[in-house]
């Protein structure tokens, strides 16, 4: 029997869009505009982050934000409610954004009047962590009420991301949440990893964030 070959697609499909990702950020590095990616599971309370978020820098940065969803629109009408300049993104079933997605997405919105642009993924810790956008930073969300131990399953996620941002501490005299275990298991997965508890509903731990924002965004422009 003769040899059957075997293609490896998911490795193929991982390579192209790593290539389109990079020119993606090419393109957002010669238009001036940083992106971040933002990723989380649905619930965790990306887009109330992100308005507080908003609020907190429109009057330094021109704000411009994709929300992404496998259909409706009720996060961007959510966010368009701060000012920013908003887009949804359906991506018609698919768990995740990819470069080519994202490319289309910025062209539609357009980069001649923003500076900072947000992508709100698809609420998910699995598909979104394996494809890159050509976003500048990866930022992850993880709350309180999913518990300190999605770490050890979903390892992927927290290796890629550049920052995580612990949401809804303000919940935690009421989960059983222990924050010095997430760190041990984020630790393990990568060293590097900011970790920054903070609570999207009150503010707290805000102005970390918001710090390290702009000096990411600093740092970014001085070397794009």
């Amino acid at each position: 029997m003769d040899k059957i070959e075997i293609l490896d697609v998911k490795s193929q499909i991982i390579e192209d869009n790593d290539a389109a990702a990079a020119e993606v950020r090419d393109k957002l590095k010669k238009s001036n505009v940083f992106l971040v990616n933002l990723m989380a599971s649905p619930g965790a309370g990306k887009t109330t982050f992100l308005k507080r978020t908003i609020e907190a820098i429109r009057d330094e940065y021109r704000v411009g934000v994709m929300e992404a969803d496998v259909d409706c629109d009720v996060d961007a009408r959510t966010i368009s409610e701060t000012g920013a300049k908003v887009i949804q993104l359906h991506t018609g079933g698919s768990c995740h954004m990819d470069a080519y997605m994202t490319e289309q997405g910025i062209d539609k919105l357009g980069m001649e009047d923003v500076d900072v642009v947000f992508l709100e993924n698809v609420g998910n810790l699995v598909c979104p962590a394996e494809f890159d956008v050509g976003a500048a930073k990866k930022v992850m969300i993880l709350s309180v009420p999913e518990g300190d131990d999605k770490p050890l399953k979903y390892p992927l996620m927290f290796s890629v991301s550049d920052l995580l941002l612990i949401n809804k501490i303000d919940t935690m005299p009421v989960f059983d949440f222990n924050m010095d275990a997430l760190r041990e298991h984020v630790k393990e997965l990568n060293p590097d990893m900011q970790i920054m508890p903070v609570s999207a509903l009150n503010g707290d731990g805000f102005d970390a964030w918001i710090s390290w924002l702009k000096e990411e965004i600093k740092n970014w422009r001085e070397n794009r």
